[in-house]
């Protein structure tokens, strides 16, 4: 079960980041981005009555997106989450509690981590992609020096990836990428601009698609 959630988010290499103070329009705003091509989605638990949000989403859209929770910051919380439908949990730190809940449920661990240290002990507690944040600040430069000591260890960045830095992420190593307010824009949001974000969904989906292709080849 848990192996295959987690082939599912690396098939996909985008895990959409929605964050926003107002939940009426999330639901249909992952229904657009799966309408682009991203299947794979984190609620993050900032938003209003978020665990409501993930409820919603899950009866709407079923198997057709693979659904997280973001944000978790305890292991109380990451048991909400799962009880309400979230197939992985996503943190912005690393808190060994909430990667032990969330394995013991059979769900995806991604932690956050900022440090090598932090990331070897996040992959040794059994997470199985590590979200470097923010990554930003590291740059693709920080993950192509990760894959010297620690090849074994997947990492996804978040923070600072955007059209012109996700190939750069991805040619630098990273398995798939976190990807907020540059893919879920706030104004979009706002303005109820759902086909805006099937058409940026398309545009990053392309670009993962086509970056990989060339890795790919000899």
């Amino acid at each position: 079960m848990r192996s295959r959630l987690v082939s599912q988010i690396l098939d996909a290499g985008i895990i959409a980041v929605v964050r926003s103070p107002d939940p009426s329009p999330l639901v249909e705003a992952i229904s657009a981005l799966a309408e682009g091509g991203i299947t794979v989605a984190e609620v993050t638990l900032t938003v209003p009555n978020a665990l409501s949000v993930l409820k919603a989403i899950k009866s709407r859209m079923g198997d057709r997106i693979l659904l997280g929770a973001g944000t978790v910051l305890d292991s109380e919380t990451c048991r909400a989450a799962i009880l309400e439908g979230a197939d992985f949990i996503v943190s912005p730190s690393l808190n060994l509690q909430v990667i032990e809940t969330t394995l013991r449920y059979g769900k995806g661990s991604l932690p956050g981590a900022f440090t090598p240290t932090e990331i070897l002990t996040a992959f040794q507690a059994g997470a199985d992609i590590i979200k470097v944040f923010p990554a930003d600040v590291l740059g693709p430069a920080f993950f192509k020096a990760m894959k010297g000591p620690l090849p074994q260890i997947p990492l996804m960045p978040t923070g600072g990836v955007d059209l012109n830095t996700a190939a750069d992420f991805l040619k630098a190593g990273a398995v798939c990428l976190g990807l907020g307010s540059q893919l879920v824009e706030p104004k979009a949001l706002a303005n109820r601009d759902f086909a805006r974000l099937t058409a940026l969904a398309q545009k990053y989906v392309s670009i993962v698609q086509e970056t990989r292709s060339h890795i790919s080849k000899p």
